[in-house]
């Protein structure tokens, strides 16, 4: 995640969408006063700075599930004021109303049938490679980036949600924007070794894992118009 003042936008990190990758691209043009989460594993030349400290969380508590306080409460002891993949919400009560509402917003998403896929091989790995994708599927915690960029009542918290299919392209005009230069794009993809199976993800899915998809990810699917 990355506040940038210099530049005046906010990037909100979702998952399996290049986000490190981005993180990494726009930290060379970042001022000394920028917030930048950390990279996990660390990419040079990327810093995290200022991603550290207190605020007031009373705002944020009140606008949130139960299960999400404990969650605000922790980073707070902590003094984790931005973390990796912050939600929208979580950085707009963590930071002066001017700045959000003045500063640039935007995040990327991805079709979920090639983004469960992605996020899959990563989990299988990490795992010593013995989860098999029904397993993956049945426990549930699938790879939901809506709520990132989400409020509570369903309403789009950032100016622009990029594609990841037309990522090149959506970067190129969000930076444009921004005066950040993009001439031979992102040039470096990060965490991109975990899948092996490069067919396309029409081919691996059965008929029930395909259902299984679209039922879960019903609202991103229709908000975004993605299609198997």
């Amino acid at each position: 995640m990355i506040i940038s003042h210099k530049h005046k936008f906010i990037f909100i990190k979702t998952l399996k969408t290049a986000g490190t990758s981005i993180e990494h691209y726009l930290s060379q043009f970042c001022g000394e006063e920028d917030v930048l989460t950390p990279l996990f594993p660390r990419v040079e030349p990327h810093k995290a700075q200022h991603h550290k400290g207190l605020w007031n969380p009373l705002p944020e508590l009140g606008k949130v599930p139960t299960k999400e306080k404990v969650s605000i409460m922790w980073d707070l002891m902590k003094a984790k004021k931005f973390r990796n993949h912050s939600s929208a919400m979580n950085v707009k009560h963590r930071i002066p109303t001017r700045i959000w509402n003045s500063y640039y917003k935007f995040c990327v998403d991805r079709n979920p049938w090639d983004k469960s896929l992605s996020q899959y091989h990563m989990r299988r790995k990490r795992q010593g490679n013995t989860m098999t994708f029904d397993q993956y599927l049945d426990y549930g915690k699938l790879c939901h980036n809506a709520p990132k960029y989400l409020d509570n009542t369903g309403a789009l918290m950032v100016d622009r949600v990029l594609k990841f299919e037309e990522l090149e392209q959506h970067l190129g005009e969000v930076f444009k924007e921004l005066a950040i230069p993009f001439e031979n794009g992102l040039n470096v993809r990060a965490k991109g070794a975990y899948r092996a199976d490069k067919r396309p993800y029409q081919e691996v899915y059965t008929p029930a894992q395909r259902d299984h998809i679209a039922r879960a990810f019903s609202r991103e699917i229709a908000m975004h118009g993605y299609e198997f």
